[in-house]
């Protein structure tokens, strides 16, 4: 009964960290895919590849259901993979669909017409790739009208987060802000559309100024996924086991997820 977690590196982990809060009893199988991060300034194509192998590990692992934990994926090769890939005894979803949902106050399932909502001044902070993907404001577009988006590529951040240089990447945060306040001065609210970007989330807000309200991702995520297998239980996989896999060095990753979520985690080789 195994759900599969991916993300190209250790962003994902703030949203394993939700989930396993919220569902004590679900065996969680982690995979980052730390020899190929960062996703953000990779081709589309390259992504789509990338993401689908992973995909096809965690279901070997038993998991039917994998969540893309990485904004980057879901934005440039969710969409593709639905439409072009995964088979109808699987399921693969992304982060996306939880924060669009908070922010309009509307239902996935629900199909009526855009209309207007209380929030029409939206900061997005993203990788590159997913800022150039626009799947947002895409999706946002179906659901709301009248909110103007600026998206702010955040480079660096990524990889500050990865190296640990935790100091390299609140500068960087700081910068960001300071790029995007000067095309919108006044954002209401900001969405941190990166699952490593949490982890940074005070940094975020003090340089927003405390009346911005911060969206991040990990705790919406953990409600829907719940939410979803109350509905979908049949895609709860046939895994038992929780676990850790990286592509990566097994031993660096986990003295770096053990930093990141302040708890020892061992990670295996994928």
């Amino acid at each position: 009964m195994a759900v599969g977690i991916f993300d190209s590196g250790l962003g994902g982990l703030t949203v394993l960290d939700a989930v396993s809060k919220r569902l004590p009893d679900v065996p969680f199988v982690y995979l980052g895919d730390n020899a190929h991060a960062p996703y953000g300034v990779r081709t589309a194509d390259d992504i789509f590849n990338l993401t689908c192998a992973a995909t096809e590990r965690l279901w070997a692992e038993g998991c039917d259901l994998v969540i893309l934990a990485c904004n980057t994926a879901s934005a440039a090769a969710l969409k593709r993979m639905q439409e072009t890939w995964v088979p109808d005894t699987k399921r693969v979803l992304g982060v996306f669909v939880p924060l669009i949902e908070a922010l309009t106050e509307r239902q996935w399932g629900d199909n009526s017409p855009p209309r207007e909502v209380s929030v029409k001044h939206v900061a997005l902070f993203a990788t590159p790739a997913t800022v150039a993907s626009r799947a947002f404001q895409r999706e946002l577009a179906y659901r709301a009208s009248g909110v103007d988006v600026e998206a702010q590529p955040c480079g660096g951040v990524v990889d500050a987060i990865e190296q640990g240089d935790e100091i390299l990447a609140e500068a960087l945060v700081r910068s960001h802000v300071e790029a995007l306040k000067r095309r919108m001065p006044m954002p209401e609210a900001a969405i941190l559309g990166c699952t490593h970007y949490p982890l940074m989330a005070a940094a975020f807000q003090d340089a927003l100024g405390e009346d911005v309200k911060v969206y991040s991702q990990a705790n919406l995520v953990a409600e829907s996924l719940a939410d979803y297998l109350i509905r979908r239980p049949e895609f709860v996989g046939a895994g038992t086991v929780s676990k850790f896999l990286t592509t990566g060095d097994p031993k660096a990753v986990s003295s770096k997820a053990t930093q990141f979520l302040r708890r020892r985690i061992e990670f295996e080789k994928a």
